[in-house]
């Protein structure tokens, strides 16, 4: 049951890098439509537009909604790990 808490825990950590990766790569012009930038909308689009729905851009410009995506992802991490270590051990 620790390895599936453990896997579970990598993959929250892999896809909160892959978001903040995309989201890096919209500074350098062209990035997003490399074949990496491609692979990664793939991925964290569908996550990351529910957000952009709800939380409109700051100015026209800047975007804050991955920034709350991540926040919720690392609390559903830490409810994760309650549920674990409080229920399950």
């Amino acid at each position: 049951m620790i390895t599936l808490w453990q896997i579970l825990g990598y993959a929250f950590e892999l896809y909160s890098y892959a978001i903040i990766i995309y989201i890096l790569m919209s500074w350098f012009p062209g990035a997003r439509e490399s074949s990496i930038g491609r692979m990664l909308g793939r991925i964290v689009e569908p996550y990351l537009e529910p957000f952009r729905k709800i939380i409109p851009p700051i100015g026209g410009m800047i975007d804050i909604s991955p920034i709350v995506a991540i926040f919720v992802l690392r609390f559903a991490k830490m409810g994760l790990d309650y549920l674990f270590f409080n229920f399950l051990f």
